[in-house]
């Protein structure tokens, strides 16, 4: 599969049932999944109001804020503040999470896979790093300027990939640039093809 670029201001916006947001889709695999059957997934929420988070069984998620004031994540296993920019917080699918606003409206990156097929790595990069080689993942600039390869990546901009093993040679091109990693490891190994 080639590589997909994408822009989050291009990406698709889904309204959450109880008014609460928006999620814009990065990536859904495999592709034509539903949220009953991905194997993982990586949106982008806008938070505009209290309320409940839909509970994912057999998931594993990562949470982390990108704008505004964050959010108060309270559940029977956790009581967190996720008020740190770029800082991932992991929990589980089945946990039934009630999100508070902090301050406003919060705008969070989120990545999701289900256990049985995999697991997902979310990790931040802030300088001149090659990347390792992994055959499933998504790069996206979550703050700043970066160059990739010979290409760049401006804020809100990024690509992804399945089933091609891809090393990146990436660099911060404007002062306190973040980008956000995430690679994706199937259980069941990296050689078949879709």
């Amino acid at each position: 599969m080639s590589i997909q670029r994408f822009k989050f201001g291009e990406l698709p916006v889904t309204r959450w049932k109880n008014g609460g947001g928006a999620t814009r889709e990065a990536v859904n695999w495999p592709p034509g999944a539903g949220l009953d059957n991905f194997e993982w997934r990586v949106s982008i929420a806008s938070i505009t109001a209290d309320g409940p988070f839909s509970v994912f069984p057999g998931v594993d998620r990562q949470i982390m804020l990108l704008e505004g004031g964050g959010v108060r994540l309270k559940s029977r296993d956790f009581d967190h503040r996720l008020e740190t920019r770029f800082d991932p917080f992991p929990f589980r699918g089945e946990s039934a999470v009630d999100c508070t606003l902090l301050d406003g409206p919060s705008v969070d990156f989120n990545v999701m896979a289900r256990r049985a097929s995999g697991t997902a790595e979310l990790r931040i990069i802030d300088e001149a790093t090659v990347l390792p080689r992994i055959a499933h993942g998504l790069l996206m600039s979550v703050d700043g300027q970066w160059r990739m390869g010979g290409s760049n990546l401006a804020q809100g901009q990024g690509v992804w990939w399945a089933f091609q093993v891809e090393e990146w040679h990436v660099k911060p091109a404007s002062r306190g640039a973040r980008l956000a990693m995430v690679a994706w490891l199937p259980a069941r190994g990296d050689t078949p093809s879709p």
